[in-house]
């Protein structure tokens, strides 16, 4: 089979680095150019030490960049869109890891980003980017946009009761604890930006900008709440994502368990875990660092209608460069698991 070419656009940054190391060893691609304005000319193992010896790619000017049939736009919330009509002008496809085009209504994605959309005639031409809910989009689509971290684990664990109508709509809850990566940042644009640092933007415990997505992908036609805490853990990779819902009517175990597989029985990437002893008996980040999985559990409050559902990811992979993998394997008719079978690593 011939090989597409692609390019990653911001390659300097965790989540540019992340798609780099999963596209060289993907059978179906053949790797163009790796932009970073502050590190162009230098070698990618600069940056990214994990790829020593593995590539000898060096970091291109965006003024250099030349046309390709996909392109990884891993550029911060606000310079996608600035830069998207040249991107249009290099690539047929694209997938932007930004938040720039996740929504799809241009008053919400204004309430959500504080800032105007520079693009908003281009805001429906994008496909919201988690495969589980969008694929037969995605496979004839020319323009995905990932979906953010916390968005995408907080999603996944609620999507099966919200999309079968079985809570309250107004009263579900959901923590995630995430690591520092969900800053974006490598340690060398942070440096930079200080007031920017990952810890920092790891914390917010109300009016994240991620609840738009939940909201968006969740409602169904009818209007939901999302009550919504990010803070975060002393790790760099994983979020867990602990969400409490309010059945609104009586559900057993195997009712749930049945739902669920339902649901998710087919998909690659989801793994429903529920075991009744041992340490792992709960879904947990530690276990999925550099895998594309997304791990749900749950477990029933037998003194109320309460449902406690529990959902981990690596941020970093199902939650940003794993995933949008995953997006253009299903976009150019590839095996949805190429280049993602990494199993993770036990002990950790």
């Amino acid at each position: 089979m011939s090989k597409l070419k692609v390019s990653i656009v911001g390659g300097s940054g965790y989540t540019g680095g992340e798609v780099l190391r999963l596209l060289l060893f993907h059978p179906n691609v053949e790797l163009g150019q790796v932009t970073s304005e502050r590190f162009a000319g230098k070698s990618v193992f600069k940056i990214h030490p994990n790829l020593r010896k593995i590539t000898s790619l060096k970091f291109s000017l965006l003024a250099e960049l030349g046309a390709s049939d996909v392109i990884f736009l891993c550029l911060p919330h606000g310079k996608s869109m600035a830069a998207m009509p040249e991107m249009m002008q290099k690539a047929g496809k694209i997938i932007d890891l930004s938040g720039d085009f996740r929504l799809n209504s241009l008053a919400e994605y204004e309430r959500w980003y504080g800032r105007p959309h520079t693009l908003p005639d281009r805001l429906a031409d994008f496909v919201y980017g988690i495969p589980e809910l969008h694929r037969a989009q995605m496979r004839s689509a020319k323009y995905v946009s990932s979906a953010g971290c916390n968005a995408t684990a907080t999603i996944l664990g609620l999507y099966p009761f919200f999309k079968n109508r079985l809570v309250d709509l107004h009263k579900t809850v959901v923590e995630v604890k995430g690591g520092s990566s969900e800053g974006g940042n490598s340690p060398s644009d942070a440096s930079h930006h200080p007031e920017r640092s990952d810890t920092v933007r790891s914390y917010k415990p109300t009016r994240h900008r991620h609840v738009a997505e939940v909201i968006q992908e969740l409602s169904f036609g009818q209007p939901a709440q999302i009550h919504f805490s990010a803070t975060a853990l002393g790790i760099v990779r994983g979020a867990l994502a602990t969400c409490h819902l309010f059945l609104n009517e009586s559900l057993e175990e195997k009712d749930i368990w049945k739902l669920l597989r339902a649901e998710y029985g087919a998909e690659p990437f989801i793994r429903i875990v529920k075991e009744k002893t041992g340490v792992y008996r709960y879904p947990e980040p530690k276990i999925l660092s550099g895998t594309n999985y997304c791990d749900i559990g749950f477990e029933k409050d037998p003194e109320s209608d309460r449902l406690v559902v529990i959902s981990a990811i690596d941020n970093l992979m199902k939650g940003a460069a794993g995933q949008a993998v995953q997006a253009f394997n299903i976009m150019n008719g590839f095996e949805e698991t190429t280049a993602l079978q990494f199993p993770g690593l036990h002990p950790v």
